[in-house]
């Protein structure tokens, strides 16, 4: 299994990004799939989910400002962001569980400038 994110980046505050992450070896449209972040000195948390039938939750803080999508013929995930503010910055995430086990993307890095 393989997840490769991309698309961070440096923005202003109120900017947008749109994350994706493309994956290999497993049955994508089968799979629930996630985003995570995680700031330095904090926890990784997970910032949106998406079902295989693509029900979709979010964390409150970026409830409005955040979309979670898939392609399954591109077996790819997005996170589209908009109105980006200095506490979401983060090494942002990829996950998938496979199996009984987690899988991870590298991380991608979004910084917020104020």
């Amino acid at each position: 299994v393989q997840l490769q994110a991309s698309g961070g980046g440096l923005v202003q505050s109120g900017g947008s990004l749109r994350l994706s992450c493309a994956a290999s070896g497993i049955n994508f449209r089968l799979n629930d799939m996630d985003w995570y972040r995680q700031a330095p000195g904090k926890e990784r948390e997970v910032v949106a989910s998406i079902t295989s039938s693509s029900s979709t939750n979010y964390r409150d803080s970026v409830k409005g400002r955040f979309t979670i999508s898939r392609d399954n013929v591109r077996r790819t995930l997005y996170l589209q962001m908009n109105g980006l503010q200095p506490e979401d910055m983060a090494v942002y995430y990829c996950h998938t569980m496979s199996r009984g086990r987690h899988f991870w993307g590298q991380g991608t890095l979004v910084t917020v400038s104020s």
